[in-house]
């Protein structure tokens, strides 16, 4: 049957929640294990029991504008590239579609904007006084194989240059050899060299091959002090799919059910049209509930997806679809 689903009203900005993580603890390793199957079956159904249409899809599709992570991570980003993408953080929706939707008074914009090291200084330049926080990718993204000295050289940097936020990424090898006590050391190691900044931890689920491997990485990577888990780097073959996003988001619940501390979801990599957006936010809202439809607790990395939430809005408005380039390119 299919239902609609509404989302609630915006709500001020909520702090961000800090996970301070626990003592590493092999035991609940050992037992998780994954019915990869019915988590298939699972995110295969999704799609046909949720359906959100007319305005109720257009609430939906604004609160997935304001959990974008806004992102450029390309080996050609120039400073002018990063600068009309923070151009667009400012004004991710235009404002004739913004006021035709009855929301000419609200402030819209996305939950960060990602950029490697080298520009978080023109990015955070570009966004002074908009309140949009500057992500870092770091840690030798997106392989993480650089030595451990500096790769915490590399937040600490990105830190100083005024990244309220850091995108980390682990070390594939110790999760698919089982060494779970060095993984913990090195996220709690680069934790502490994040200080006041927020820690996303990429766990590049696509190189884990199983969702048993996703369910134990995530479990470290929790216990490690992450504020958020974070699929992948968008490098891989296979990024963000919702078996995965299932995964981390039960492997949250199970770790706040146990310790009373949240921490955040990001699903990234792929998710460049409405539809894959509106499938992730579900999916958090059945698994985690609406408290986690935030951007303090959840984010979407992407970059083209913007584009398409706003040909989406204006379909609801007028009826008719834009012509890609109508819109402003993120």
């Amino acid at each position: 049957m299919t239902q609609t689903t509404k989302i609630r009203a915006a709500a001020p900005p909520a702090p961000h929640p800090e996970n301070p993580g626990i003592p590493f603890d092999l035991g609940p390793l050992e037992a998780l294990r994954v019915n990869a199957s019915a988590a298939e079956r699972r995110a295969d159904a999704l799609g046909g029991r949720r359906s959100v249409k007319k305005q109720w899809q257009a609430a939906w599709l604004i609160r997935a504008l304001e959990c974008v992570d806004l992102t450029t991570l390309n080996g050609d980003d120039t400073e002018g590239r990063v600068k009309r993408l923070c151009a667009k953080a400012r004004q991710p929706l235009r404002a004739d579609l913004q006021a035709a939707l009855g929301l000419a008074g609200r402030r819209i914009v996305p939950g960060a904007v990602c950029v490697y090291h080298r520009f978080v200084g023109t990015a955070v330049e570009a966004l002074k006084g908009s309140g949009i926080p500057v992500a870092a990718v770091s840690t030798g993204f997106p392989a993480g194989l650089s030595p451990l000295k500096t790769k915490i050289m590399e937040i600490e940097a990105s830190v100083a240059d005024g990244a309220a936020e850091i995108d980390i990424v682990i070390t594939r090898e110790l999760a698919l050899t089982g060494r779970w006590r060095e993984l913990y050391d090195e996220i709690r190691a680069y934790k502490q060299a994040c200080g006041p900044a927020h820690m996303k931890s990429i766990l590049a689920t696509g190189d884990l091959r199983n969702l048993d491997l996703v369910a134990r990485a995530s479990w470290v990577a929790l216990m490690a002090g992450s504020d958020f888990i974070k699929t992948s780097t968008g490098k891989e073959s296979v990024n963000a799919t919702l078996p995965v996003t299932l995964t981390m988001l039960r492997a949250i619940r199970a770790y706040r059910d146990a310790t009373g501390h949240k921490a955040g979801y990001k699903p990234a990599g792929g998710i460049s049209t409405a539809k894959d957006a509106l499938g992730q936010l579900m999916l958090v809202k059945e698994e985690l509930g609406e408290d986690w439809l935030q951007p303090n607790l959840f984010r979407i990395g992407a970059s083209s997806l913007v584009g398409d939430i706003e040909r989406q809005l204006e379909h609801h408005v007028t009826g008719r679809y834009a012509a890609h380039d109508r819109h402003g390119l993120a």
